[in-house]
């Protein structure tokens, strides 16, 4: 098969030119493999014409769901590195995105933004040279990450990487020609660009793409484009749960989430509302996105977040070793998508000399070799000196059919060191009185929350992931 992505374009519109590559959700709008194809000729010519060496990062603001994905695109397989940033940022994080990535030449669909602006399809409005260019060498993606808590890191994805990965998650999922992805989640995060772009690419598929998640029409929007799955969230998933299902695709084969921990509840109302299993996943972006899921045919473990999919993993104690199964540890993975550093030396000390990088998340495997992510190490609550799983805490709350959301952080304490908070989104006068009775039967008294506050909202990031270090932040301030 194709070892790069021109190739891979190439092969693409050879086998079905009009094939559409990209299809904008609300309109008629979509671009096809040729149009793929012509804009990645262009796209080489341009950055030749500009002199963008080979390597060097363009940084692609573009808020167009389309345009996006074919400039970025096509900056890889024109043998540079795409710069993606968040279209919506203010222009204060905008300067501070220029000053941290160093782009060579800046990429925009809206005037004043400096760089080339390109039209609504993501070709240059003014292209200063069209025709044939030579390929430098292999592309790659920049993109800028702290995780949970920590300056920001630039995690630098080579071609074979991100190729990688989309290869694994296509064969995972069982993706074909005749498939139809929906994808609402941010283009400028790791996730959509590799399990809904890439992925699409590498399976020949077509892929629905929505700036953001409408409930809106939802379900009538994904039977007229006859959509066989959707790449989703937490957040979108438990917005479904709680809503009307009019009417289901027939061809709908199952809802993937990622980015966050997906509340048990949340899957068994899904599934009960649409007949179609949510396929929970597990990734991060210094390993191209996936990195674990469930089988799409395999039953439901609750609470696992499947198997790994082309990539090593362990689950390792403090002093490097093995866990046996059921003890929670370390998670640690290594392969052909997991980079083997930070740009510019970063937390050098998460890598080892055999490829390992220490994802910082905490979890157990079972015998079967399905992954339990317990939270993240830095999340993990001491409660004088016995550790707290956040993820076990929010289930249980999480069970009470009042409560939409719930997140459990440490807070500091003079005797025990720390102790679990717990904030809840959810209805009642009494909730907090039901929630404390329902711990008190469920949990061990460690376990049980110091405090339960109910709040109309949680600080989110990008992709619905919620902020925990803001609550912790908040808990200090109070």
């Amino acid at each position: 098969m194709a070892s790069c992505m021109r190739e891979w374009v190439r092969i693409r519109r050879s086998a079905a030119p009009d094939g559409r590559f990209v299809a904008d959700a609300r309109s008629a709008r979509y671009v096809d493999y040729a149009a793929l194809d012509t804009a990645c000729e262009v796209w080489a010519g341009e950055l030749d014409a500009r002199g963008v060496p080979a390597g060097a990062r363009v940084l692609v603001d573009v808020d167009d769901p389309l345009a996006f994905a074919v400039v970025h695109l096509a900056v890889i397989a024109a043998g540079r590195c795409s710069a993606p940033v968040d279209p919506d940022a203010p222009p204060a994080e905008r300067e501070r995105y220029r000053v941290a990535l160093a782009p060579a030449l800046v990429v925009s669909d809206r005037p004043g933004r400096g760089g080339v602006l390109v039209t609504d399809g993501g070709l240059p409005g003014a292209p200063s040279r069209r025709g044939p260019s030579t390929r430098p060498g292999p592309g790659s993606v920049v993109l800028l990450t702290s995780g949970s808590t920590g300056a920001p890191k630039a995690v630098e994805l080579t071609e074979a990487q991100l190729l990688h990965t989309a290869g694994a998650v296509a064969r995972h999922n069982g993706l074909t020609t005749a498939d139809r992805g929906y994808n609402p989640l941010p283009l400028f995060h790791i996730n959509a660009q590799v399990v809904g772009l890439l992925a699409t690419l590498v399976a020949g598929a077509e892929l629905v793409l929505e700036r953001r998640f409408h409930r809106t029409g939802f379900w009538p929007m994904l039977v007229e484009r006859e959509v066989t799955w959707v790449n989703a969230v937490p957040a979108v998933l438990t917005i479904l749960s709680r809503a009307d299902v009019p009417v289901v695709p027939p061809g709908l084969r199952f809802l993937r989430s990622a980015s966050a921990p997906l509340p048990l509840v949340v899957r068994e109302l899904v599934t009960a509302r649409t007949g179609v299993p949510v396929i929970e996943s597990y990734g991060m972006t210094e390993a191209a996105s996936q990195i674990t899921a469930m089988p799409l045919d395999a039953p439901v473990r609750p609470g696992s977040v499947g198997r790994p999919v082309d990539v090593e993993l362990q689950v390792v104690d403090d002093a490097g070793g093995p866990c046996p199964v059921g003890v929670v540890g370390r998670v640690r993975i290594r392969g052909g998508g997991v980079i083997r550093g930070y740009a510019g030396g970063a937390a050098a000390d998460r890598f080892d000399a055999d490829g390992w990088l220490d994802t910082s998340d905490v979890g157990h495997l079972d015998a079967d070799g399905y992954l339990y992510l317990a939270g993240r190490a830095d999340d993990v609550v001491n409660r004088g000196g016995e550790l707290v799983y956040p993820r076990e805490v929010e289930e249980v709350l999480l069970g009470e059919p009042d409560v939409v959301g719930a997140v459990v952080v440490g807070r500091p304490d003079d005797v025990l060191g720390e102790v679990p908070v717990a904030f809840v989104r959810g209805a009642g006068a009494d909730l907090v009185e039901r929630l404390t009775v329902r711990c008190a039967e469920r949990l061990a008294r460690f376990k049980r929350p110091a405090e339960i506050r109910v709040v109309e909202s949680f600080p989110l990031g990008p992709t619905g992931k919620v902020r925990r270090v803001a609550l912790r932040e908040a808990l200090v301030a109070s």
